[in-house]
């Protein structure tokens, strides 16, 4: 028999930090993230964006584990499909470790900031981002700007020896001058 551990209501601090974190959550990016996911991995659920509903669709990691399959197949190797909540646990941090090939660590979200619903903003975060990388990385169409791609310059050695002999505005000028003259305070008198 398992009982079900939960936790106490926050008050004071912890409840004025938990509001401003479920503040940052963005319901109507919530809705366009759960359409692409639908439509990448053509799963029928509701694409609601209020922060219940998006939770509860991803909590337990099979969800995420398909939409990485469904991006590149093979990804997840296994899905667990028990009910236990270390198995669900163990979901979402598959999804996890194959995010980060395409993520920044920045934009990655904790384990228990889906299972517990900590933090629902930043598996928001993290999906954003990934579905911002996925016509790049997968080539499946996106949501989002499209990234921005580095423009690489070239220089000669004859360029880069040349920069050296310029003292660049940062460093600061003095015009020119000098500390003869200055003396500090009263001179002796004898």
């Amino acid at each position: 028999m398992a009982l079900a551990v939960e936790r106490a209501e926050k008050s004071g601090i912890a409840l004025e930090a938990q509001q401003k974190i479920h503040g940052k959550y963005d319901s109507n990016l919530a809705t366009e993230i759960l359409h692409w996911v639908k439509s990448v991995t053509n799963e029928n659920f509701n694409p609601s964006g209020d922060v219940e509903n998006f939770v509860e669709l991803f909590r337990d990691g099979t969800l995420l584990c398909k939409l990485a399959n469904a991006l590149k197949p093979g990804a997840v190797k296994k899905v667990n499909a028990s009910k236990m909540a270390f198995k669900q646990m163990e979901n979402i941090s598959f999804f996890l470790h194959f995010a980060e090939n395409y993520v920044s660590k920045t934009e990655l979200f904790q384990t228990v900031d889906l299972y517990e619903g900590q933090d629902p903003n930043a598996v928001l975060v993290c999906l954003s981002s990934l579905a911002r990388k996925s016509e790049k990385s997968f080539g499946l169409a996106g949501l989002g700007p499209r990234e921005a791609e580095g423009d690489r310059r070239q220089w000669s050695e004859e360029q880069l020896k040349a920069g050296q002999g310029i003292i660049g505005l940062q460093m600061g000028s003095n015009k020119g001058a000098n500390q003869s003259g200055i003396n500090f305070g009263n001179t002796r008198h004898m």
